[in-house]
């Protein structure tokens, strides 16, 4: 008999056949080797079942039904892909032992392991755990595969983290739904996040902007000139403002005191993929799931780069000799290639703890280019591969030095500060292209750089000195104007931050490290959850600001005067992901984890039941201001409930699509504003199909074929990379109306 190998998606499957059976018969949806059978998941072919999988009376959204909380989770294929889940259960009948060899993570674990349960496979099973996909990779892994009982704690974490959702979403939401009569989504991670949304939004709309005057003068020695800010009490009152630049004009000054002290940058950490999409939405505008993407296509398609959805920025005194093949192969025939030729490989060794720190990678090194050579990469692929290159190569190369001028100088007993940062040697910022993509433009040549408190900083690659002992000559004084600034709204780049530190401000690397498994979901789910709030309409996206909805206001605050505002706290969700990260380390139980989240879903139904039911009012949209010229017409406030994803509450002057597809429903399905659903939502159905799917818009008459057949017609699909693609989209799941894409192979 053989052994069944079960990777999590074909590419992935296709690729191990490569290595373990390069004469492998395809079969379609497996390929079968002389000792290995390898097939795969298309995702998650089984997920924790609906609540009415349980009992029909579900079906209907009542509050005395609640909290649902199941003795045992059953489970539920996706009707979608039933097929391949048949096909996986007939060829493990076929084999001795198995092989998982999903993602090497908490969800590939998950994805295995409900399949696993469902067909009820007793089969004796190894684990292979890689970072990359190239062919040495996969030999090696193959090589050291282990016992899948190591991997227990990692499963029971995998599996508390979908059951607690489970049950904070299905009785949270319900509750407050039913209470307050209008369709509300609520989370155990997507929540919290949603609150750090809120709080930033009333912060920069309670904020009332003060104007204030900074003093800028020109002095003049013999050597050269140099610009100094005026340093004492903010000055408020522009007549004061004009009478001190008044006071100095013209006049001679002396320096006070004037000193210059080395400093050091080192090359920024290697990157985990938190830290990848923070970068790329900062530098390209790319949203944390395209970055995902982007780099899951690296990885598993192009096998350029290793493993994306690590929370790691180090690697082990294993990775160093791939990491010196990596180099090899950037120093010939590639765009990097006389980038290469100047590392320095002695800068990278076991010994260097800002690259190699063992201490610090659990489940993933951090992200690195393989010794695979890059051909044939879309644009978008080519920027996020360029980043990761940069990133590594920057750690060959010795730190930037700089020397660091400050210069105080006194008229007419006012004081002025001169700071210049002078590079003396670039160092590794010769690949980088200069600092961080959030100052890389104004850190340009001649250019400064301007903190909150109006201390500029000049940077210069000239020399640069002044003369203490001889006098300087104010010769020009500007009096600017500025305004003190609300905070800024949320990027999706910088929400990912707040999410990694559970919505604190810490400038600190060491205590960020510490925080990280304490943050709002991980790696992996960061970006799933930020497209979660766009498709309940809790968010918007306007340039690169994430905007909270009138809805993601009301639905924080109906959470919080509930008296479940710990449902909402970023923090205590974050102290939860630090115990799931415990269980997976075998340092805590999930039985008494779920116990407190049962008795937290319990509670929030209990105190949603008393509550007070919202007024109409706070689910209409706030009036906008009119913009452009005076008297421009305001548009009307709107029921929140026609911008839901549902039909209007008068369905009858809405012409029917089809009936609905959800099993036992007598509704008909109509167009709302942002999607396809149910007339019978009140009644408790919760069929819809949103019209926005990735590149695609779905129509009215796609969502009649989808009711209808179960599949549209064939579709052209532009995909991240740029690539186009023919394929259908699917009914995933006849009783929620989620849908997916089956692209032709």
């Amino acid at each position: 008999m053989k052994t069944l190998i079960i990777a999590e998606k074909p590419d992935m499957g296709r690729t191990i056949a490569a290595v373990l059976e390069p004469k492998a018969q395809n079969r379609r949806t497996y390929l079968e080797g002389d000792n290995y059978i390898i097939t795969w998941a298309i995702g998650h072919l089984v997920s924790l079942a609906e609540p009415d999988h349980y009992d029909p009376r579900y079906k209907k959204w009542n509050a005395e039904d609640l909290p649902i909380i199941p003795d045992r989770f059953k489970l539920w294929p996706n009707p979608r892909t039933k097929d391949q889940l048949k096909t996986i259960g007939e060829l493990a009948g076929r084999c001795k032992q198995l092989v998982n060899a999903c993602d090497a993570g908490r969800e590939g674990q998950l994805i295995f392991h409900l399949i696993r349960q469902y067909l009820k496979l007793t089969q004796p099973t190894q684990r292979l755990w890689i970072s990359d996909l190239t062919p040495e990779t996969i030999k090696r892994g193959f090589d050291g595969l282990r016992s899948d009982t190591e991997y227990e704690p990692l499963t029971r974490a995998a599996k508390a983290r979908s059951e607690a959702d489970w049950l904070i979403g299905m009785n949270a939401s319900r509750a407050f739904t039913i209470r307050h009569r209008t369709l509300l989504s609520v989370g155990r991670v997507q929540t919290p996040v949603l609150a750090l949304l809120y709080d930033r939004h009333k912060e920069i709309t309670a904020f009332q902007s003060d104007t204030y005057y900074v003093i800028h003068a020109m002095f003049e020695q013999e050597s050269g000139s140099y610009k100094g800010i005026w340093q004492g009490d903010r000055l408020t009152d522009p007549e004061k403002a004009g009478a001190l630049a008044d006071k100095v004009r013209g006049k001679q000054g002396k320096i006070l005191s004037y000193e210059v002290t080395e400093s050091k940058e080192y090359p920024y950490r290697l990157y985990d993929l938190t830290l990848l999409q923070r970068e790329a939405n900062g530098k390209f505008g790319f949203s944390a799931k395209k970055t995902l993407d982007v780099a899951q296509a690296l990885y598993e398609k192009h096998k350029v780069i290793s493993y994306p959805r690590t929370n790691s920025n180090y690697v082990t005194e294993e990775n160093l000799p791939v990491m010196g093949k990596v180099l090899n192969m950037l120093q010939s025939g590639t765009p990097y290639a006389e980038l290469a030729a100047g590392a320095d490989r002695s800068r990278v060794h076991k010994g260097n703890r800002a690259v190699c720190n063992p201490s610090k990678v659990e489940d993933h090194h951090a992200i690195l280019p393989t010794p695979k050579k890059a051909s044939g990469l879309q644009p978008d692929e080519q920027k996020i591969y360029d980043l990761i290159v940069r990133r590594f190569l920057s750690h060959y190369y010795p730190p930037a030095v700089y020397n660091n001028h400050e210069v105080l100088t006194e008229v007419e007993g006012e004081t002025f500060k001169t700071k210049v940062k002078q590079q003396l040697d670039p160092g590794w910022k010769v690949v980088q292209g200069g600092p961080d993509p959030s100052e890389q433009k104004a850190r340009s040549k001649g250019k400064k750089v301007q903190d909150q408190d109006d201390n500029e900083e000049e940077l210069i690659t000239d020399a640069f000195s002044v003369n203490k002992k001889l006098p300087a000559h104010c010769k020009e004084v500007e009096m600017k104007e500025k305004a003190t600034q609300p905070p800024k709204p949320f990027t999706e780049g910088t929400l990912l931050k707040a999410m990694e530190t559970a919505g604190k401000s810490i400038e600190d690397d060491e205590l960020k490290e510490a925080m990280k498994d304490t943050g709002l979901g991980t790696p992996a789910t960061r970006a799933a959850t930020i497209e979660r709030l766009k498709q309940v309409g809790y968010i918007t996206l306007t340039g690169k600001r994430l905007e909270i909805t009138s809805k993601g206001c009301a639905a924080i605050e109906l959470i919080r005067s509930a008296g479940v505002e710990l449902l909402a706290s970023p923090e205590m969700t974050g102290r939860w992901e630090q115990r799931l990260h415990q269980i997976s380390k075998g340092e805590a139980s999930d039985q008494q984890f779920m116990e407190k989240v049962k008795q937290f879903a319990a509670m929030i139904v209990e105190k949603v039941r008393y509550q007070r039911p919202a007024p109409p009012s706070l689910f209409q949209e706030e009036e906008r201001k009119p913009r452009g010229k005076a008297g421009a017409k305001k548009t009307s406030p709107k029921r929140f409930q026609s911008t839901e994803n549902k039909p209007s509450s008068e369905p009858k002057e809405l012409s029917a699509l089809a009936p609905c597809p959800r099993t036992g429903c007598k509704g008909q399905l109509i167009e709302g504003k942002r999607g396809f659903g149910c007339t019978q939502y009140k009644e408790g159905c919760t069929f819809v199909i949103w019209k926005n799917l990735e590149s695609k818009t779905i129509t009215a008459a796609m969502a009649k074929q989808l009711a209808q057949k179960g599949e549209t017609n064939k579709l052209s699909f532009k995909l991240s990379n740029g690539e186009t693609k023919k394929g259908k989209i699917m009914l995933a799941d006849r009783d929620s109306g989620k849908v997916a894409v089956q692209f032709e192979e």
